[in-house]
């Protein structure tokens, strides 16, 4: 197969553990880009938060995709052109902030610009916020909030509780919305149909070319839609052993370069 793009996780892939593109990761990049392949970012993190990774890897510059919010937005970061912009719709929203309450847990709501919750001193939502350089907003009901429409909720929590409670949002949203982990502690909730899987989808048509030319590579629980996909889902070795299972190859980890050898071996062996 002539793979003709490259579609990668930040955190715990294209990120090595030190929240870092190593040097060899970004050369690897640019070769494969001066090569003619397409380069994509795939995140579930909303947009401020894959912008660093956008300008290290000079997407406004050279070119590259961009998929934040597991494909909610997607946007060809050179031309500005969007390819898919969609948010929760409004009346869903008392209905996920019911289900947190009603489990005792926290949710935040993903503005474009800001985070809104009704638990800004939560320390994962914190830790969310410094993660993508965001601000938090506290608002009295998450449920009663109409200021601006949300591209996500994002239930936070121990992983064991999580868990459970992600069956539990699968049930209630069926057909509705879409549930998944993008790690233990976090779920999300989203439009339906929107995952990475999708947005690999959407992104292939794009370009023109199928999805079987696509390679996606990942670690976390959000990223086994793309992988499964792709039409070479890669894990890496520090992912989590459900997505090991599903890849079709294990790479090394993202604090071994291990996206350096997909690139050499795959994406640039046509």
């Amino acid at each position: 197969m002539h793979y003709q793009a490259l579609v990668l996780d930040i955190d715990g892939t294209l990120y090595n553990s030190e929240k870092r593109i190593t040097a060899a990761t970004r050369e690897a990049i640019f070769r494969a880009r001066e090569a003619g392949k397409v380069i994509a970012i795939a995140s579930g993190r909303p947009l401020p938060g894959v912008l660093a990774a956008a300008a290290e890897l000079r997407f406004a510059e050279k070119g590259g995709y961009l998929m934040a919010y597991n494909g909610g937005r997607i946007f060809n970061a050179k031309t500005g052109e969007i390819i898919r912009d969609v948010r929760l719709p409004s009346e869903m929203i008392p209905r996920i902030a019911a289900l947190a309450k009603s489990h005792g847990v926290a949710v935040v709501g993903h503005a474009q610009d800001e985070l809104v919750t009704e638990s800004p001193h939560d320390g994962l939502i914190q830790y969310e916020a410094r993660l993508n350089q965001m601000s938090v907003t506290a608002i009295p009901s998450l449920a009663a909030y109409r200021r601006k429409r949300l591209y996500k909720c994002l239930i936070t929590g121990e992983a064991e509780r999580l868990a459970e409670l992600e069956q539990i949002a699968l049930r209630e949203f069926a057909g509705e919305l879409s549930v998944f982990r993008s790690e233990p502690y976090f779920l999300e909730i989203l439009p339906r149909g929107v995952d990475k899987g999708g947005a690999v989808d959407i992104l292939a048509t794009h370009l023109g070319i199928s999805k079987d030319e696509v390679i996606a590579c990942g670690d976390g629980f959000n990223d086994l839609s793309m992988i499964c996909h792709a039409g070479l889902g890669v894990a890496m070795s520090n992912a989590q052993p459900d997505v090991k299972a599903s890849a079709d190859y294990i790479t090394a980890s993202c604090d071994e370069d291990g996206l350096v050898p997909v690139i050499e071996r795959f994406l640039m062996a046509g």
